[in-house]
């Protein structure tokens, strides 16, 4: 037991500094899946099961792994956070930082204080037993002592997903265009009237960074998605393209002459 605390402790620590000092928000966000599985073997040792296996499934399976997508689909640099986009949010997320401060160590020392009085701790093996279980207890003591703070959670977590759809909105300058509007522009344009050209179409590659290429050797940029561009993550062919020509040219250049034409 003692064991397990200090490995599953120490990694939690350094998951924590980890997600707090990595200039990229998807490592951050790696980080802080690593203190929550370690959080998640801390709560099995000490008898708590299901805290565990909800710490796991909906914490690091469902929500963290939901926060990772958004970052690699979005894209979030360092710099963003930076920018104050709410009117005194800097000042509000330190008073809540600091009250956070103080609620821990007031937590930290009552512990150690009551560990000193009684130095045989039992562990919830005993709530266990008189609850019937894990489970059991749990549920007993959130619908039961602390149902109103349970309840002031729950409307927390919904306002916080209200505020990030609000956050999230984007005002329209222009109507978007329906299906009849877009069909209509593809087939006005010469170019795109057989259809888009799809990604990762290039005989080395297979991926959707990988963009696609036109008859006479150039890239495509509209085969690539705009979030991509915008991260300047796309895969640059051109320089297997030239290599891959040369050595064309090299092998056969009547046939390479004849293609060309």
């Amino acid at each position: 037991m003692t064991a397990v605390f200090w490995i599953c402790a120490l990694l939690s620590v350094a998951g924590a500094f980890g997600m707090v000092f990595s200039r990229k928000a998807v490592h951050s966000a790696l980080w802080l899946a690593l203190t929550m599985v370690n959080l998640a073997v801390l709560y099995v040792s000490q008898q708590a099961e299901f805290l565990g296996i909800v710490q796991v499934v909906v914490y690091t399976g469902a929500v963290m792994m939901l926060f990772l997508f958004v970052l690699m689909i979005v894209g979030v640099d360092s710099s963003d956070s930076l920018v104050e986009t709410i009117r005194g949010h800097r000042g509000a997320s330190i008073a809540a930082v600091s009250a956070l401060l103080v609620l821990v160590v007031t937590m930290v020392s009552q512990g150690m204080q009551t560990m000193a009085i009684n130095r045989d701790p039992v562990g919830l093996a005993r709530a266990n037993s008189d609850e019937g279980g894990n489970v059991q207890g749990i549920a007993k003591l959130l619908f039961g002592r602390y149902v109103f703070a349970f309840e002031v959670t729950s409307a927390l977590l919904i306002t916080a997903v209200l505020g990030a759809m609000v956050l999230a909105h984007r005002d329209r300058i222009r109507a978007l265009p329906g299906q009849e509007e877009l069909s209509r522009q593809r087939l006005m344009n010469p170019a795109t009237a057989a259809g888009l050209p799809a990604p990762g179409v290039y005989a080395r590659h297979n991926a959707v960074d990988t963009p696609a290429l036109l008859p006479d050797g150039s890239v495509a940029e509209n085969s690539l998605p705009g979030a991509l561009q915008l991260r300047g993550v796309a895969h640059d062919v051109r320089e297997e393209v030239a290599v891959t020509r040369a050595a064309e040219l090299a092998a056969d250049p009547t046939q390479a002459q004849e293609d060309e034409s």
